[in-house]
């Protein structure tokens, strides 16, 4: 059987494709800290240019790289260090309201269990019990506790703190050879494909800097949103819990359930008064209700807008389609990746509108 050159060259290009995501797949935990660090580089590389043009000819490229990753790292160390000690202040609230919540949940559900004839007692003397071993503690032992378990579980405490110290160092040389490194890249396009792939890649950075600087922004003024709502109806952990919602939108619903799921559980406890549900209801309705509706109507599509055009079932698919295949990894990179293959999805259809075989 004969094969046109136009079939082998699909095939040699489905080969290509086919190994690279065989190597993706195999190397999905190793590529982790890599992926994170060339998406951080790729957002903040116009921020470099933009230093770099400024002191062009009296500061060098790399002093520029520096005062970036300094800040980018200032900034996390920032959120961390608010958000620890709050949680540390609410450890003891934890530890009061945390027997009280169960018992006002076992007299509320005791009754009803035994209206239909399940018999269940708890008891309370063991859970308060166990409540004092556990949290009964300063955040000095509990973080000491936490350091201990790392170290049994060793392999996982050196690949996180590996990651960790991993993923500044790649962002550092990324950020000095980013121009070079897509260069390198185009080099290795046959030329007579250069110019529709470099047509391409611009559609596509259009495309994923839109995405990343609008996302951003979103992610900041939801963060200073949910903060002020939670707090104007009176959550002591307001603003980890705030912040941590509008940062965690980056990955979609999973961030808005997590942080629905962590204010409801502050409320609970919290506010253990015999109003205390019915306010916690109202606080998670009005804010995260409101913030829902803030976000998906009129921050994302203004910030970032439609040119995107990801329906919410495409974005459910490609999380955990991404997820299942690659891991934590899949789930970062879904959103972004699935942008880039809508251009291509565009492309292949206004080719296919145009071609013979639509046309007939």
């Amino acid at each position: 059987m004969q094969f046109t050159p136009t079939q082998k060259t699909l095939a040699a290009w489905g080969a290509i494709a086919a190994a690279f995501l065989l190597a993706l797949w195999l190397l999905a935990p190793v590529l982790a800290p890599f992926v994170v660090a060339a998406v951080l580089a790729y957002a903040l590389t116009p921020v470099v240019d933009w230093l770099d043009d400024v002191g062009r000819g009296r500061v060098p490229r790399v002093l520029a790289v520096l005062v970036v990753e300094l800040l980018f790292v200032i900034a996390v160390l920032a959120l961390v260090l608010l958000v620890i000690p709050i949680l540390a202040k609410e450890l003891p609230l934890i530890r009061d309201q945390l027997p009280v919540l169960l018992e006002r949940a076992v007299a509320l559900v005791q009754p009803l269990l035994t209206q239909w004839g399940f018999e269940v007692a708890l008891d309370m003397e063991s859970v308060r019990g166990f409540v004092k071993a556990y949290l009964d503690t300063n955040f000095q032992d509990a973080l000491g506790s936490v350091l201990s378990s790392l170290k049994i579980g060793g392999s996982v405490a050196f690949s996180l703190i590996g990651n960790l110290v991993l993923i500044p160092v790649v962002l550092f040389y990324l950020l000095m050879e980013w121009d070079g490194l897509v260069q390198q890249l185009r080099q290795l396009i046959p030329p007579a494909l250069r110019p529709a792939s470099d047509h391409f890649v611009r559609d596509a950075d259009a495309v994923l800097g839109q995405y990343l600087r609008g996302q951003m922004l979103v992610m900041l003024l939801l963060a200073v949103y949910y903060s002020v709502g939670l707090k104007l109806f009176g959550l002591d952990l307001a603003l980890p819990i705030g912040v941590f919602t509008g940062l965690a939108v980056f990955v979609p619903y999973l961030g808005f359930g997590l942080g629905l799921a962590l204010a409801t559980f502050a409320g609970l406890l919290q506010f253990t008064a015999a109003s205390g549900f019915s306010h916690t209801v109202l606080m998670l309705v009005v804010v995260f209700g409101v913030g829902q509706l803030l976000e998906s109507f009129v921050l994302t599509p203004k910030l970032v807008g439609e040119r995107i055009g990801l329906h919410p079932l495409a974005v459910i698919f490609s999380l955990m389609a991404f997820g299942q295949l690659f891991g934590f990894l899949g789930v970062l990179v879904a959103l972004p990746v699935s942008a880039v293959l809508l251009v291509a999805i565009r492309r292949v259809r206004t080719g296919y509108l145009a071609s013979h075989l639509y046309k007939g």
